[in-house]
């Protein structure tokens, strides 16, 4: 092989690899995971997610709101536990099998917290969505709303934004 065509087939896998990476960062990017909390239906972006765990034990707090259901030691670090549809006024979710607790990641601030949600529902992708137009009133970490083929509303929200709300800090009773 020449020393041209192999300089060729250097660059040509270099622009293939900078394609796919490009791809697959803009993937992650119209990717939301999908969650269930009472009957209304949320989205995420991967990226504020830190990590989606199995509820763990919590031990409650005393005199705090209803909604903050306590403690939780994941792997050596305390993390404030919220119940999301109690947070949003909603019945408490229910602690089964199918409850997910949703870590915030820790790029969102410095508090470790994390929401209870009903369960997961897997990926979801933006492309498959329309937006919903909304004129309703909405906090500051709800980001967008979304029709899917079978008409159910999902409610994007900023997870980051959500840690740092006041109402959302504010947990003393």
């Amino acid at each position: 092989m020449t020393r041209a065509a192999r300089l060729d087939l250097r660059s040509f896998q270099q622009e293939l690899a900078t394609r796919l990476a490009a791809k697959t960062a803009a993937q992650v990017e119209s990717s939301r995971l999908g969650l269930a909390s009472g009957s209304e239906r949320w989205l995420i972006r991967l990226a504020d997610a830190g990590e989606v765990i199995a509820v763990p034990p919590i031990v409650p707090v005393p005199l705090t709101q209803s909604w903050f259901l306590g403690l939780a030691n994941i792997r050596g670090n305390l993390f404030s536990v919220i119940d999301f549809p109690a947070f949003l006024g909603h019945p408490p979710v229910v602690l089964d099998n199918l409850a997910r607790l949703i870590l915030v990641n820790a790029k969102n601030g410095e508090q470790n917290a994390g929401i209870v949600v009903q369960r997961v529902l897997g990926l979801r992708n933006l492309s498959q969505l329309r937006l919903a137009h909304d004129d309703t009133e909405r906090p500051a970490w709800h980001v967008q709303r979304w029709l899917d083929t079978d008409g159910s509303t999902w409610q994007e929200i900023d997870l980051g934004k959500l840690s740092r709300d006041p109402a959302f800090l504010q947990v003393g009773a």
